[in-house]
Order: C-alpha cells, then sequence, then structure tokens
C-alpha cells in the first residue's frame, strides 16, 4: 500500500518524472561539449532534442491532469475526513491511501453501516 497513490497524483507523479527526465538529458547533452569540445554538440543536440520532446510530454501530462482535476468528484474520505477528489467507480484517498467507491455494488460497506459504526465508536470513547 505504500507505492499506492490516487489517479490524478499518479499522472502528476508521471508529468514530475517526464520533467525530471527531460531536464536530466538537457544537462547531460550540453555536458558532452564540456568533456568532448567541438565534436559533442551533436551530442548536444541530440540530448536537447529528447529532453524538449520529454518537456512537452510532461506539459501534456500536467494540462490532462489539470482538466480531469477540473471534472473529478470531490467526497469525504470516511477514513481520515478530508475532502478528496475521485476519477471513476474506485480511487484512493488523496491523503490516507484508503481505497473509496461510489457503486454500492461492489462496495464492502454500506454509507448507513459506516455511520453507524463511527457512531458506536464516538459513543463508547
Amino acid at each position: 500500500m505504500m507505492f499506492k497513490s490516487a489517479k490524478i497524483n499518479a499522472f502528476r507523479t508521471w508529468g514530475l518524472l517526464l520533467t525530471m527526465i527531460g531536464m536530466g538529458l538537457m544537462v547531460l547533452g550540453t555536458a558532452g561539449i564540456v568533456f568532448w569540445g567541438h565534436s559533442g554538440k551533436i551530442l548536444a543536440a541530440i540530448g536537447l532534442v529528447i529532453g524538449l520532446i520529454a518537456m512537452v510530454g510532461s506539459l501534456g501530462i500536467y494540462f490532462w491532469a489539470g482538466m480531469l482535476s477540473t471534472s473529478a468528484v470531490q467526497i469525504q474520505c470516511p477514513q481520515c475526513g478530508k475532502l478528496t477528489k475521485m476519477l471513476g467507480r474506485t480511487d484512493r484517498c488523496m491523503f490516507c491511501k484508503t481505497i473509496l467507491t461510489t457503486d454500492s455494488g461492489i462496495a464492502t460497506i454500506t454509507a448507513e453501516a459506516l455511520e453507524e459504526e463511527l457512531s458506536q465508536q464516538s459513543s463508547q470513547g
């Protein structure tokens, strides 16, 4: 469960990874000029072009995640009580990673049973 994340956060993670790869390729390509002089310009050009493509891909992924985020359903997590955004029928809480669903056919506990359980816990404590 350590590596599980909400779908929107997973998209943002891939965008960040592409940004880091793109910047790294650009820096390494430019370092080719420092290490190999004039013949390193070919390596620099290749690194800059591939890095630029990775950065544009990152921009596209961040834009896509932002558009998905605007249309995502906001629900309150029953575990931590924070508002979280949910894509699709099932997703994870962005904060506590609890599996959430809006489909009553695949839910393991109903909302009424959850409220009853929480009220029993608060009356005991």
